[in-house]
C-alpha cells in the first residue's frame, strides 16, 4: 500500500497510508461531483426523477466532506494529500452546483459570482498568508458552509412539483447562505489584515 510518513512526537516518524479512510471519502467526494452534473442536467433539468439522483448524489458528497477531516484528525490520518484535496473538492462540489444551477436558470447569476468570487478569493487568501499564519474556522464560517449546502440542496430539489411555500424558503435559505457568504468573507479579510499587520509589528 502507498504510504506517507508523518513526523510524530511520541514515536519520531510513523506510516500513514495514503488510501486511508478519510481520504478515500476525499476521493469519493472528486467522483461524485461529475455524478451530480450528470444527474442535474439530465433532461435540462425537468425530470424529478434525475434531480432526485441529483439532490442525492449532493447530499452523499456533502455528508463525506463533514465526516473526512474529522476522521483524519480523531485517528491521526492528516496528510498533504488530504490537506490539499479536501478543499479541492469542496469547491468543486459547491462551484459545480452553483453553475449548473445558474445554466439552467434556477438560481440568478450574479449570486453564483458572488459566492465563487468570495470562496476561491478567501481560498487565495490563505495561501497567501499562510507562512504568517492560520487562520482557524470561525463559527460564521461553519455556519455559512452548513447554511450554503442545505440552500443549494433546496434549489436541486424539485420544490415546485411540491408546494410553492417550499421554493419560498429556498430563496429565503439561499439569501441567508448569500449574507454569511459576503459577511464571513469580509470578516476573515479583517482576520488577515490584523494577522499581517502582528507580523511586522
Amino acid at each position: 500500500m502507498v504510504s506517507v510518513v508523518e513526523k510524530t512526537s511520541s514515536a519520531g516518524a510513523r506510516e500513514i497510508p495514503l488510501l486511508n479512510i478519510a481520504n478515500v471519502l476525499t476521493l469519493a467526494r472528486v467522483a461524485l461531483v461529475p455524478v451530480f452534473a450528470v444527474a442535474l442536467f439530465m433532461d435540462s433539468g425537468q425530470s424529478t426523477a434525475w434531480r432526485l439522483v441529483a439532490a442525492g448524489a449532493f447530499a452523499i458528497a456533502a455528508v463525506t466532506d463533514r465526516f473526512d477531516g474529522q476522521i483524519a484528525r480523531n485517528r491521526g490520518l492528516v496528510t498533504d494529500f488530504g490537506k490539499i484535496v479536501d478543499p479541492i473538492a469542496d469547491k468543486a462540489l459547491i462551484g459545480t452546483a452553483l453553475i449548473g444551477l445558474s445554466l439552467l436558470a434556477f438560481l440568478p447569476w450574479w449570486v453564483t459570482v458572488v459566492i465563487l468570487v468570495r470562496e476561491l478569493g478567501i481560498t487565495a487568501l490563505r495561501l497567501i498568508i499562510v507562512r504568517r499564519g492560520v487562520i482557524p474556522a470561525s463559527r460564521g464560517g461553519k455556519l455559512k458552509t452548513v447554511v450554503q449546502i442545505f440552500a443549494i440542496g433546496l434549489y436541486i430539489l424539485p420544490l415546485e412539483q411540491v408546494a410553492s411555500w417550499l421554493i419560498s424558503l429556498a430563496h429565503i435559505t439561499m439569501g441567508a447562505a448569500f449574507i454569511l457568504t459576503v459577511g464571513t468573507g469580509v470578516h476573515y479579510i479583517y482576520r488577515a489584515a490584523v494577522l499581517v499587520r502582528s507580523k511586522h509589528e
